[in-house]
């Protein structure tokens, strides 16, 4: 698919509402990948080395980040569009609903989205039956997993370590996410105190499902861009002495100084595209200048060209994620990035 081809079909899409959008683009890929059609439409991505991260091979360094495809319906589709990693979610242990609609909302000027979907999932249950169905994908599946809405954050411990073994032996690895604006109290959890109770819970369920199952499954966790200097640090200590295998940054923010004045700038919820991108990228370089190597990083937040997803990688992301700015570019932008980084 050329870019042309694909502002072609992004016209038509952003006549419907953005949620609308959302499902009939996942139910066309879906229906797409079904009858064979993705075979002769979808253009093979560049080669690429495989990349090492948390242990494990991904075949390419550019994955699609938590929040398209929530319950792992279309991994098969997303992998011929030339993903290397697909992190599916968020899920939760019970399905729940999300929150009252409207509930996602574009900024096109901005190349931005707001979202305050709450978590919508079918559950850990039917997200594990859903990855187990596909066929054909060969990249890395990664599970970003939450709380339910209503448990209390004093029990969210539970939840989490209810999701990780719900889906022990699908996942290639699992994203603790702990940085959504859309569940009350959930950021909460991002204190140092709090993240390193939840970390060592966590660990501890992971160590008791390695020894039953003899399977290894690295465990990382999301954080928000909304935080500073002091705070990266405390977390920084926080998951070196835990153990953390992995960081991806960042979530959405909540920010909405780059978008004063646009349509639906003050909804709440969080914010992501272009108006991120340079503060997640901040967020990383932060991150990495006490981190090191030691905990490789998942770059996320505001990529939207091959540059943008350059400078996180020379921040110190190993690998690097796509949402917002698929949606605008589509898979074009996938193949961009991995040429880019062929021509280095």
């Amino acid at each position: 698919m050329t870019p042309s081809q694909y502002q072609f079909a992004r016209n038509l899409l952003f006549k419907l509402d953005a949620e609308t959008a959302h499902h009939v683009s996942l139910d066309l890929l879906k229906t797409a990948e079904k009858v064979g059609l993705l075979k002769f439409f979808s253009s093979k991505p560049p080669q690429s080395e495989p990349v090492e991260c948390m242990g494990l091979q991904f075949p390419n360094p550019v994955g699609l980040a938590a929040g398209l495809d929530k319950e792992g319906a279309v991994i098969d589709a997303l992998g011929r569009l030339g993903f290397g990693s697909v992190e599916i979610g968020t899920i939760t242990p019970k399905p729940q609903p999300g929150n009252p609609k409207p509930r996602l909302f574009r900024i096109v000027e901005e190349e931005a989205i707001i979202n305050r979907m709450g978590f919508n999932n079918v559950g850990i249950e039917q997200g594990v039956a859903n990855v187990k169905s596909s066929k054909t994908y060969q990249g890395i599946v990664g599970f970003n997993i939450g709380k339910n809405k209503v448990t209390p954050n004093e029990f969210a411990i539970d939840d989490y370590t209810r999701a990780l073994r719900g889906c022990w032996g699908v996942a290639d690895y699992v994203t603790i996410n702990i940085s959504s604006p859309n569940t009350p109290g959930l950021r909460d959890l991002q204190a140092a105190d709090d993240t390193a109770r939840l970390l060592e819970a966590v660990k501890k369920q992971q160590a008791s499902l390695e020894e039953e199952s003899g399977v290894k499954m690295p465990i990382a966790l999301k954080v928000a861009p909304d935080m500073g200097s002091e705070q990266i640090e405390e977390l920084s200590k926080v998951f070196l002495n835990g153990g953390l295998e992995g960081l991806v940054a960042t979530n959405t923010t909540i920010s909405r100084e780059a978008v004063l004045g646009r349509p639906h700038a003050q909804e709440a919820g969080g914010l992501s595209g272009r108006p991120v991108t340079q503060r997640s990228t901040e967020v990383i370089a932060e991150f990495y200048s006490h981190l090191g190597k030691e905990i490789p990083i998942i770059g996320v937040g505001g990529i939207m060209t091959p540059e943008d997803a350059i400078e996180k990688f020379d921040a110190g992301a190993r690998i690097v994620q796509l949402y917002t700015g698929f949606i605008y570019h589509g898979p074009p932008l996938v193949h961009a990035i991995l040429n880019k980084l062929a021509s280095k």
